[in-house]
């Protein structure tokens, strides 16, 4: 109740009013008023006009913890942001001494994930840019459930997902040949499976499939396959995200029709091998990180409704740092996005 309450007082939303013409019977002709909300996307610079970003570490994955998130956080991206002239706020999941209790990862994983969907509310309604770095994919929907949960109303609102993995894991239990949580985060995020670790994510209710869009996918198990064939879930391939090809801003901008907000994911197994070598489910003929740099500059500047971005699974073993420097090279492009959106 506090929290309804809470909600209640952040700004509301516009309410624009359209307008039909519609004919009846007889030729008569009635005005149609049809009430929308629109909600105002968060402003993410502060009164002296710098960039506010938080980096959010989630390390806990399906068998226990990865040091991945403390990697991409403090390697080195936190000095090029500040001169880059951004505030930076540093947020990690953690879980309480009851949680810490229980014995089973996937449950402490979903207990994660709703600390770092809180996280991520916060942040975007106190006008903080929100990256996640991520110790795996299923992270996925907390991620989500943030910016569900940072509506100008207590209702959610509608999420849209760019989706940026060498893989579509749409898998489910039954489909599954691994038995891999890590192929399931889609299909958990869009209500297919796991529904107990996605309420514990604070993910209610799931995301639309018609709001999610896949690029630069290139393996998949069969039955994945079957199923991403016959679900309303949208493909780029490679050469539209190289390219930034008019079907990327076909499909980005229907997602800013559809949603209120937008998150973009990536896995870093999307690059090609060249820059994750040791990343254990590395696929040939990705994009490279100067190409995503790239997209996000243009999706980061030009839609106001991408609002999130997100990093999983950097290799343990990253040889001269090139995974890292990988990472490095797509924050900067979102953030120049951001900068110019923001009028910086």
């Amino acid at each position: 109740m506090r929290e309804s309450i809470e909600k209640m007082k952040k700004p509301l939303p516009l309410l624009i009013l359209t307008l039909f013409l519609a004919s009846g019977s007889g030729g008569a002709v009635a005005l149609v008023i049809f009430p929308t909300l629109v909600f105002a996307q968060t402003d993410y610079v502060d009164q002296n006009g710098k960039l506010r970003i938080a980096l959010n570490k989630q390390p806990f994955v399906p068998r226990g913890t990865s040091q991945g998130p403390h990697t991409m956080a403090n390697g080195g991206i936190q000095d090029i942001l500040k001169g880059m002239g951004a505030i930076i706020r540093i947020t990690e999941s953690r879980l309480t001494e009851e949680e810490n209790k229980e014995y089973g990862n996937w449950k402490r994983l979903g207990y994660a994930l709703g600390h770092l969907g809180k996280a991520v509310e916060k942040n975007e309604e106190e006008g903080y840019f929100n990256i996640g770095f991520l110790g795996t994919c299923p992270s996925l929907p907390g991620m989500l459930a943030g910016l569900q949960h940072s509506g100008s109303t207590p209702d959610e609102i509608k999420i849209g997902l760019l989706w940026l993995d060498a893989h579509g894991d749409f898998n489910t239990p039954e489909t599954t040949r691994s038995g891999s949580l890590g192929g399931m985060p889609v299909a958990v995020a869009t209500g297919r499976c796991l529904h107990r670790m996605r309420l514990d994510a604070g993910l209610d209710p799931p995301i639309s499939e018609r709001h999610v869009v896949m690029g630069a996918v290139r393996l998949n198990d069969p039955l994945e396959q079957h199923m991403l064939d016959q679900s309303y879930i949208q493909q780029l391939s490679v050469d539209d995200i190289r390219n930034i090809t008019p079907a990327v801003h076909e499909q980005l901008d229907r997602l800013s029709q559809l949603c209120d907000k937008i998150y973009v994911h990536v896995d870093m197994d999307v690059l090609d091998p060249a820059e994750v070598p040791h990343h254990g489910n590395a696929v040939p003929d990705g994009p490279s990180s100067r190409e995503l740099a790239t997209l996000f500059k243009m999706i980061f500047s030009k839609y106001p409704k991408a609002s999130a971005l997100g990093f999983a699974t950097i290799p343990s073993n990253d040889p001269n740092q090139v995974g890292l420097k990988a990472i490095h090279n797509m924050v900067v492009g979102a953030v120049e996005g951001l900068q110019m959106r923001e009028g910086k």
